[in-house]
C-alpha cells in the first residue's frame, strides 16, 4: 500500500540522455546541493530504449539510477508510450490516430497514435515490461509514471468508432431507445439499424457529441489503467503508479482517470512575473497555462479534487515555460511563492520541468533549472533556497489537508456539453467554447478574492464528502436528477447553496429540461425564469442594504430573467430593459438557503458575493495583495500560509499565537508579521 513520504519531495525531470556532453556527476552533485530529493526519468525516449524493432538498450539508465541512489535522490521511472519511435510508425502506419475519419495525424510531434490499436498495444506492452522489469527493483525507484499528459486527441479511427457503436448498443439496447434518448427525430436522424450511425466528423447533434466525449475519456482512463496494471506486476511494496495530468486535455475526466492510479499527479503551468500580481486588474485567457494568482490556486484545487487527497506536482515552471516568443522567468521570490501555494493546497511533491534547458528539439526554449550554458544561475539559487526551506519545514508540511470554506461542484460532462453548444459569446460575436470554464472561473475567482478557501468536488464525490456551510454550483448544465435532488437536500439540512447560470438547464444527455427553470430547484430556490439573454457589454449592477456593492461591480456575458417566487432580490441591473430582473436572489429553504446568481460576475461582483455568503474570518487579510490560507498536517497541527503577491511590502496582524516555521520565531496574537515583495511566510499555529 503506497503512502506519501513524510516530507515534500523536491526535484526535477532529468534527462541525462539529452545532455550534449558527459556531466552526470556534476548534475547529481548540484542537485544534492539544492536539496533535491527526487528526479523523473525515462518517459520520453522509446527510440532510445528500443532503437529497432525488438532490439533493446536498457543499460544506459543504470548510471543515473546508481548515482541518484548514492546521493539519496529518489527516482520516478516513466514508461515511454506517449512518443513512439519512427520505426514503429514506419512498420505500422495504421496505428496513427485520426482527428477526422480517414485523415491520419501526421508524424513528427508526439501523441499521434491511436492507443487502442492492437499493434501499438503489443509493442507498448513489450517495452513497458522490458523497462519496468529491468529497473523496478532498483532501490532508487519509488514509483512509476505511465505515459505522459494523456488525452491529447479525440480519435476518429475506424476501430474506435466501431467500439463506440458497440458501447452504445450495450448502453441503449436498441436503436429505437437511442432515437428517443437522443431526439433523433430532429433533422431526420432517426436510425433504422446500428449501421446507420454516422461518424462524428460533421455531427451537429449535442447528445451524440456528449456521448462521444464521455467515450473518449473512458478510452483514456482504460489505456492508463491498462498500463498501470502491467506496471503493478513488477512494482514492489511502497512503490506507486501514477500518470501526469494536463487538466485541459480534451480526452480526460480526471476523477475517473485517477481511480485507476495510486496517487494524483499533475502539471500546473502558470504565467509568472505580472501574471502572479494580486489583485490583478486584467482577465487574461486561461488555457494549458494559467494566468492570475487565483488560477494557480485553482490548479492546485483541481489536482486535490481528483481523488480528494494530497497530490504530486510532476511538472511546473522552472525558467520560462512556453514557446520561443514567451520568455518571462519569475521575479525574485515567485518560485518559492508558487511552490508554497501548491503545498498549502496539498502538493506532496514539487518537481520542475526540467533540470537542464534543451539545446535542440521543439522545447528548446522551455527553460530548465540550469540555463543553456549548464551553469547554476538565478533560477538554481532561488530553488536551492526553497529546497533548504522544505528541509527545515520537514514533515509538518507534507501531505497537508487544505482547509475548506466553500465547496465548488465541477462537472466535466457539463464542460463538454457547453463546448458543443456554447452559451457565451466572445467579444467578436463568435462562440466561447470555454463557456463552462468562463462561468466556473468567475465564481472561483470571486471566492479567492474574498479570501474564501475552496474545495472542488465532482458530482460523484458529493455523497461521500463532508460538505462545508457553502456549496457553489456554477454552470452544472448536464445535470442528473439524483445530484440535483442532493443539492436541494443540502440546503434543507442547513447548507447555503449558491447556483450559477446554466445550472440544471439540461439533463444527463444534455437535453433541455421541460421543468420550470432552474429545473428541480426552482421551488426550493423561490425563483424561476423562462428567458435569458447574452450581454454584449458589461452591465452596471446596484446592490441593496442587505447586499452592498462597489460602484465598479458589473454583470458579464449573460442574464437570466429571474422572477422571484418568494425569494429576496439582492441586486438589480442598471439598465432600462434588464433592470426588470434581479441579478441575484436568495431564499430560505429548510434549515438553509439557496442563492441564485443569474449572471457571470466580474471580479468586483464575485468578491462581494462571497464576502456576503461566507462567514468572516479573523485571518482574512486586511490589505490587498496579501492572501492567507491554512491547512491541517497529518498529525493534526494547523499550518498557516501568508503570501504577498506584489512589489509593495505588507504586514499582517496575526490573530492567534504562531511560530514561523522557517525561522523558528514565535509570534503572539496581534503581532505584525512583515512580508517583503513577493514573499511568503509559513506559520504553525500554536494555540487555537
Amino acid at each position: 500500500m503506497f503512502e506519501l513520504p513524510d516530507r515534500v519531495l523536491f526535484g526535477a525531470a532529468y534527462y541525462h540522455e539529452y545532455q550534449p556532453y558527459e556531466r552526470l556527476k556534476d548534475d547529481l552533485d548540484q542537485m544534492v546541493q539544492a536539496r533535491f530529493t527526487v528526479i523523473r526519468v525515462g518517459e520520453s525516449v522509446w527510440s532510445t530504449w528500443e532503437p529497432e524493432n525488438g532490439r533493446f538498450d536498457l543499460d544506459w539508465l543504470q548510471p543515473v539510477l546508481d548515482g541518484a541512489h548514492e546521493r539519496g535522490i529518489s527516482v520516478i521511472l516513466g514508461t515511454p508510450t506517449y512518443a513512439v519511435p519512427p520505426w514503429l510508425a514506419r512498420l505500422y502506419p495504421e496505428i496513427a490516430g485520426e482527428r477526422e475519419t480517414g485523415r491520419r495525424i501526421g508524424w513528427g510531434a508526439r501523441q499521434e497514435v491511436d492507443y487502442t490499436h492492437p499493434a501499438f498495444r503489443f509493442h507498448a506492452e513489450r517495452v513497458i515490461r522490458k523497462i519496468v522489469g529491468r529497473y523496478a527493483s532498483h532501490p532508487a525507484v519509488i514509483g512509476f509514471q505511465v505515459d505522459n499528459e494523456p488525452g491529447n486527441e479525440l480519435f476518429h479511427n475506424h476501430g474506435v468508432f466501431q467500439r463506440f457503436t458497440d458501447e452504445l448498443r450495450e448502453t441503449y439496447g436498441d436503436v429505437e431507445t437511442l432515437n428517443r434518448e437522443w431526439g433523433l427525430v430532429y433533422w431526420s436522424h432517426r436510425l433504422s439499424t446500428w449501421a446507420d450511425l454516422w461518424t462524428p466528423d460533421n455531427n451537429a447533434q449535442p447528445q451524440y457529441d456528449l456521448a462521444w466525449r464521455r467515450f473518449q475519456a473512458r478510452l483514456t482512463t482504460e489505456f492508463i489503467g491498462w498500463q498501470a496494471d502491467i506496471v503493478r506486476e513488477y512494482a514492489g511494496p511502497g512503490q506507486f503508479v501514477t500518470t501526469c495530468i494536463s487538466y485541459e486535455r480534451p480526452g480526460v475526466e480526471d476523477d475517473q482517470l485517477t481511480s485507476r492510479l495510486d496517487v494524483t499527479a499533475g502539471n500546473p503551468y502558470y504565467a509568472m512575473q505580472d501574471g502572479l500580481a494580486h489583485p490583478d486588474t486584467g482577465q487574461a485567457p486561461q488555457g494549458w497555462t494559467t494566468s492570475g494568482t487565483w488560477a494557480l490556486y485553482q490548479s492546485a484545487d483541481r489536482m486535490y479534487s481528483s481523488r480528494q487527497e494530497p497530490f504530486l506536482v510532476t511538472e511546473t515552471n522552472a525558467q520560462a515555460i512556453g514557446f520561443p516568443w514567451q520568455n518571462r522567468p519569475a521575479y525574485d521570490g515567485q518560485w518559492r511563492q508558487a511552490a508554497w501555494a501548491l503545498i498549502s493546497r496539498g502538493a506532496s511533491m514539487i518537481e520542475y520541468w526540467h533540470w537542464h534547458t534543451l539545446h535542440f528539439g521543439a522545447e528548446t526554449y522551455w527553460g530548465g533549472v540550469l540555463p543553456h550554458n549548464g551553469r547554476p544561475g538565478r533560477v538554481y539559487r532561488e530553488l536551492a533556497a526553497l529546497g533548504a526551506e522544505l528541509e527545515t519545514a520537514g514533515e509538518l508540511v507534507a501531505s497537508l489537508t487544505p482547509d475548506t470554506d466553500a465547496a465548488f461542484l465541477y462537472s466535466g460532462p457539463s464542460k463538454w456539453a457547453l463546448q458543443a453548444q456554447p452559451s457565451l459569446a466572445l467579444p467578436d460575436g463568435g462562440a466561447d467554447t470555454r463557456s463552462y470554464q468562463t462561468v466556473f472561473d468567475a465564481f472561483y475567482r470571486g471566492a479567492f478574492d474574498a479570501g474564501v478557501q475552496a474545495r472542488i468536488l465532482h458530482p460523484g464525490q458529493l455523497a461521500d464528502a463532508e460538505l462545508p456551510p457553502l456549496l457553489v454550483v456554477p454552470a452544472f448544465y448536464a445535470a442528473d436528477d439524483a445530484t440535483l435532488d442532493r443539492l436541494v437536500a443540502y440546503a434543507e439540512q442547513g447548507g447555503h447553496l449558491v447556483l450559477g447560470p446554466r445550472t440544471a438547464y439540461a439533463d444527463h444527455e444534455a437535453r433541455a429540461r421541460t421543468d420550470i427553470q432552474p429545473a428541480r430547484l426552482a421551488e426550493a430556490a423561490g425563483v424561476m425564469y423562462d428567458e435569458f439573454s447574452n450581454l454584449g457589454t458589461p452591465l452596471a449592477v446596484q446592490g441593496t442594504d442587505a447586499f452592498p456593492l462597489p460602484a465598479e461591480a458589473r454583470a458579464l456575458h449573460w442574464a437570466d430573467g429571474l422572477q422571484p417566487q418568494g425569494a429576496e432580490p439582492l441586486a438589480t441591473y442598471d439598465h432600462p430593459h434588464f433592470g426588470r430582473w434581479p441579478v441575484l436572489t436568495t431564499h430560505r429553504h429548510g434549515a438553509g438557503r439557496i442563492t441564485h446568481v443569474g449572471t457571470v460576475p466580474d471580479p468586483a461582483l464575485g468578491e462581494a458575493l462571497f464576502r456576503w455568503a461566507a462567514p468572516a474570518s479573523a485571518w482574512r487579510p486586511p490589505e490587498a495583495g496579501v492572501t492567507s490560507t491554512s491547512a491541517t498536517s497529518r498529525d493534526g497541527r494547523r499550518v498557516r500560509f501568508l503570501h504577498n503577491w506584489s512589489w509593495t511590502p505588507r504586514s499582517f496582524p496575526v490573530p492567534a499565537p504562531v511560530r514561523d516555521v522557517l525561522t523558528d520565531t514565535p509570534h503572539t496574537a496581534g503581532d505584525e508579521i512583515s512580508l517583503g515583495p513577493w514573499d511568503v511566510k509559513v506559520l504553525e499555529q500554536t494555540e487555537k
